[in-house]
């Protein structure tokens, strides 16, 4: 299986998931192949390849060729795995590490994974858990409403010119 990791482009590091998946490559817990996308992390992987920062024409095809996209998380990267009908494991940056302001992403986790549109993994030694149980299970279909947030602007301005 291909794995894309994406930790965002936002100034804080999360080493923590950087290192979990070398010690699982390490280990030989891990045989995927892992191109990952480092943003402002300050540890550098040992066992898969990566970039700082990606061009977004290569993000998207990052996220294009990938069979599972690993994330933090933010809502931008979740959706656009989902959109494409990804499986998505999503890790949230903590405040205690030093990865993000406070804790919003366990919220943010919590809720797409009540959606059952991804798995979230809420503790980083349970990675590879999580991989094993995205290869096996199914999610469901992202639908997106913005044609709905787009009709009641089109309707309301429809409205305004009677």
């Amino acid at each position: 299986m291909k794995i894309f990791l994406t930790v965002g482009s936002q100034k804080f590091q999360f080493n923590r998931l950087l290192r979990q998946i070398d010690l699982l490559v390490q280990e030989g817990r891990m045989k995927d192949e892992i191109f990952a996308q480092t943003g402002y992390c300050d540890y550098t992987p040992k066992y898969y390849r990566f970039k700082q920062f990606l061009d977004r024409d290569a993000f998207e095809e990052n996220i294009r060729e990938a069979d599972i996209v690993i994330t933090h998380g933010g809502t931008g990267a979740i959706i656009n795995a989902v959109k494409q009908e990804k499986k998505v494991i999503a890790v949230p940056r903590l405040a205690r590490y030093g990865e993000h302001v406070d804790d919003h992403q366990t919220q943010i986790l919590k809720e797409f994974e009540e959606m059952n549109l991804i798995c979230a993994c809420n503790n980083v030694e349970n990675l590879e858990q999580a991989l094993e149980e995205v290869k096996h299970c199914s999610y469901a279909k992202y639908d997106s409403n913005t044609h709905t947030i787009i009709g009641s602007i089109e309707d309301y301005i429809e409205d305004l010119k009677k």
